[in-house]
């Protein structure tokens, strides 16, 4: 059967969507009318300004919060149905800041969502653990280390490992390099790269880095004016005629990145469809 007449469905797909939230007696409108596809097997970053909702977006396709008005559906299903038992084995999270268990040692942490089912031995589920330590690039000598006694860069790996263990075929991030050093963002993202590649992720990431929106993206959404005015490869979302683009991507903060880009035209992931 010919596949360009049988497309892939989309791994996300968010239509009309209103997000409106209640302070103080008054509704904060910060989603109208916004739409998104979210294609299998892309790697999307997603930016805005500060209370533009990108982390609401994440918590949405999680299935964490209810919109307004209008659908979000994931992998065929809609997004409130991933609040129910399951929901790990299709959508793994990495929270900004780890979000480990701090009275649970590494393995421990990692093991969670998969011995929260209660339908395999103890012994398989280490095991388990014990394969995705390692594959996020964790020494097993780590395994049984207390969250505390880690650097910010191996939180970031063990809350991966963790948000893999269930092997989702969608992970979300926020703000996966936050808080590390430029050496350690530069080998998370070489993770993230060769992770996306060998296991057929679909990634979404919110992120205000560029330099690793230029590093590892297929496509970038940006959402402003409430929704998102454009989904497109990082160098064609550079050229956007918008106020928050223009200050976004080449304002100051956003000289090395696109120094970078200048210098290596084919500097953006390789792997963009």
């Amino acid at each position: 059967m010919n596949s360009a007449l049988n497309p892939k469905p989309p791994v996300v797909q968010i239509d009309k969507l209103w997000s409106v939230f209640r302070t103080n007696g008054v509704d904060a409108l910060v989603h109208k009318d916004l739409d998104l596809t979210i294609e299998q097997g892309e790697l999307l970053s997603i930016v805005g300004g500060s209370g533009s909702g990108k982390t609401v977006l994440l918590r949405q396709i999680l299935g964490l919060e209810t919109p307004k008005r209008g659908t979000v559906t994931v992998l065929g299903r809609p997004a409130s149905e991933l609040g129910r038992a399951g929901a790990a084995s299709r959508v793994g999270m990495l929270f900004q800041h780890g979000a480990l268990f701090s009275a649970f040692t590494v393995l421990e942490n990692i093991a969670f969502p998969l011995r929260e089912l209660h339908t395999l031995p103890d012994d398989l589920v280490r095991d388990a653990a014990m394969v995705k330590l390692q594959m996020v690039g964790l020494d097993p000598a780590h395994a049984n280390k207390m969250p505390a006694d880690l650097s910010g860069g191996m939180i970031k790996r063990v809350a991966l490992a963790r948000a893999l263990i269930m092997d989702p075929p969608l992970l979300l991030l926020d703000e996966p390099t936050a808080g590390l050093d430029p050496d350690r963002s530069d080998a998370f993202c070489t993770l993230l790269r060769t992770l996306h590649r060998e296991l057929g992720l679909t990634v979404v990431m919110v992120t205000h880095d560029l330099d690793t929106i230029y590093e590892i993206s297929t496509r970038v959404a940006v959402v402003a004016e409430k929704r998102v005015i454009a989904n497109a490869p990082p160098k064609d979302v550079i050229a956007l005629d918008h106020p928050f683009a223009r200050q976004f991507f080449l304002g100051g903060r956003g000289l090395r990145a696109m120094e970078l880009l200048r210098a290596q035209p084919d500097a953006v992931y390789k792997d963009n469809p």
